[in-house]
């Protein structure tokens, strides 16, 4: 396998207000919801960077897609590390996810290893760290 992630999907309960969050709120470039004609198909594509993208798709299509049972949502499972050029730039995302009805878990303070980051839950909990690490900084 050849270390390279192309889509991260993420099980949403209600795709309309998932669409709504990163494409109003967060100003995430998307097409929209496609795939609605097919049974269990309706999904959301968010362009993240060259390569990547992001996805949002009901949980009982997962759940079907994937064989798996529907489990218990946890917040704690994952999270999605979005890395920023400085501290105040942090401070200004935090304030967009707010203003985007996302929850503030942790707000933004200073890091035990030298960083800045605070943590926000999209609508359905997903878990997000929003991070300026002076060591780890985005190219781009």
């Amino acid at each position: 396998m050849k270390p390279r992630i192309s889509v991260i999907t993420l099980a949403v309960d209600d795709l309309q207000r998932s669409l709504t969050f990163y494409r109003d709120g967060l100003g995430l470039a998307t097409e929209g919801i496609i795939g609605e004609q097919f049974e269990d198909g309706a999904v959301a594509f968010f362009d993240l960077q060259p390569g990547l993208k992001l996805a949002v798709w009901p949980r009982k299509s997962l759940t079907k897609d994937s064989g798996l049972p529907l489990g218990a949502a946890s917040a704690t499972e994952i999270s999605l590390g979005h890395n920023v050029s400085s501290r105040g730039e942090v401070d200004e995302v935090m304030a967009e996810a707010a203003s985007a009805g996302a929850v503030i878990v942790k707000p933004a303070q200073e890091t035990f290893w030298g960083g800045y980051a605070g943590y926000f839950q999209d609508p359905d909990g997903h878990l997000w760290e929003v991070v300026w690490n002076p060591g780890m900084l985005p190219v781009g």
